[in-house]
């Protein structure tokens, strides 16, 4: 069986630390490859060395090629994904044989230029290689000329000491840091635009990212925001252990109606989840919290506001979007795969401030917090749920009883859950009617369903399947199993 080989190129910041951090960056990055390529490849193979990492797969089918390749592209500290075939170092007049294969259908009628990049000791420089290989291809293929500035095809060329590596393809990385290569962070997380976009930024920084969510509208509301939170961990998070803290909000949000003056409620709600956060955070040994919030978006982020917020708290408040524009945050949500479950997100009633304060002071807003039972927070932070994100869905499913199958029923209909991107890297292909549902469209168009039929929910990993099929059984208005071939 052929396998599959790629190598695969560090984030440029990684290359420039010190010896003993670059160890440790790379470290973690092997060990994250390693523990989200063996789901797709039991046997997969990553091999570290100085400059590069050199993954190799047995698998031979588009399919898994398809999955390897997208998961490397999501994991943080990556600039670039090569596709190689490698051999030993053949001599220079030789070279052309190993290349010729693989660009000369590629090179017809087309410009080209040969690029290389060479490590180690040689009789030859890169500059000898590619005149030597763009001379043979031009003389050997229906390439239209040599350009260098600009070609249509670029032949990507690696030299290693004595290993010689032609380029099939090239896919770019996430760039960042590895996962877990720097301190933990706890992200407080809305489930609308911004914070979903705070938290990616900090995982591709490298930061171990929990979740914390004030639940101020309910269940529903609840199941959207762990639904985006889980697609982030799946997505980018490369399997690190992390929370989902859930805090029941609504007895904080009624104290607030009655007892607080209506402009100064958007800032004194945020100073009552700052200072959840950091007993939380402190209770998990965490360093410092994230937030979505940007300057002068909503009332309540006014630099003077936000100074009044921030002074509630010792611990360190990140802001990754402090300064985006909102057509750039959802620009970014709609690339990393969250805007769509902004849209769709359950609506919610929250704290809204007729004339919202845009230069909160200090003093007025302690004052006001003295009216305020602070035993309503204690019970809030009491009453918090803490679950593993990897196992959000066994929690669900420990409140109802759901029957996971390994082959479809027949006489039911499996609805394909996964996002549009997973589906189409592997298609589901049984015997029985499929629905193309993504989950964060599932709560909207469950409605649409046959309360007749039996409905089996698919979702690749498992989770997500499970968690909602938990939640609509729950709702008693389907008949809903989860299938898990």
């Amino acid at each position: 069986m052929a396998s599959m080989k790629f190598v695969v190129k560090y984030f440029p910041e990684i290359v420039i630390k010190s010896k003993p951090v670059r160890r440790r960056f790379v470290g973690q990055l092997v060990e994250n490859l390693r523990a989200v390529l063996r789901d797709i490849d039991s046997d997969v193979v990553v091999k570290r060395s100085w400059d590069k990492l050199q993954i190799e797969s047995q698998g031979d089918d588009a399919a898994t090629h398809a999955r390897l390749v997208d998961a490397m592209r999501h994991a943080p500290g990556i600039t670039y994904i090569l596709e190689v075939s490698e051999y030993p170092l053949p001599a220079l007049e030789n070279m052309i044989d190993k290349v010729l294969p693989v660009f000369g259908e590629r090179l017809q009628g087309r410009t080209f230029a040969v690029r290389c990049k060479r490590t180690g000791s040689h009789a030859f420089t890169s500059m000898d290689v590619e005149r030597e290989v763009g001379g043979a291809l031009l003389a050997s293929t229906g390439a239209a000329a040599v350009r260098l500035r600009d070609p249509e095809v670029t032949v990507d060329l690696e030299i290693s000491k004595q290993t010689f590596y032609v380029v099939n393809r090239r896919h770019r990385g996430l760039g960042g840091y590895p996962v877990g290569s720097i301190d933990p962070v706890l992200s407080l997380i809305s489930g609308g635009f911004d914070s979903p976009v705070a938290s990616y930024l900090t995982m591709k920084r490298g930061m171990r990212t929990h979740f914390l969510f004030f639940n101020l509208g309910g269940r529903d509301h609840e199941i959207g925001v762990k639904e985006v939170a889980l697609y982030l961990w799946q997505k980018y998070g490369c399997k690190q252990r992390v929370l989902f803290i859930s805090v029941p909000f609504e007895e904080v949000m009624a104290e607030l109606l009655v007892k607080v003056e209506n402009s100064q409620m958007g800032v004194i709600l945020k100073r009552m989840m700052l200072r959840v956060g950091e007993r939380l955070a402190r209770e998990l040994e965490i360093d410092a919290l994230v937030t979505g919030e940007c300057v002068a978006q909503v009332s309540s982020q006014t630099l003077r506001n936000l100074s009044v917020i921030d002074e509630v708290t010792d611990t360190l408040v990140l802001r990754p979007l402090i300064a985006s524009d909102k057509e750039d945050i959802v620009r970014m949500a709609t690339a990393i795969g969250t805007e769509k479950f902004a849209a769709n997100m359950p609506e919610y009633c929250g704290v809204i401030s007729v004339n919202p304060t845009t230069r909160a002071r200090l003093g007025r807003v302690q004052a006001q917090e003295q009216r305020f039972d602070m035993a309503i927070l204690e019970r809030a932070i009491a009453d918090s749920r803490r679950t593993r994100i990897d196992q959000l869905a066994q929690e669900a499913m420990e409140r109802v009883d759901v029957e996971v199958l390994s082959i479809p029923l027949a006489e039911s209909t499996i609805v394909d859950i996964r996002h549009p991107e997973e589906e189409e890297l592997a298609p589901l292909r049984v015997q029985v009617p499929v629905l193309k549902i993504p989950f964060y469209e599932l709560y909207r168009r469950a409605g649409d369903l046959s309360p007749g039929r039996t409905y089996m929910l698919y979702c690749g990993k498992g989770v997500m399947s499970r968690l909602h099929a938990s939640y609509l059984l729950e709702a008693g208005a389907l008949q809903v199993k989860v299938y898990a071939p």
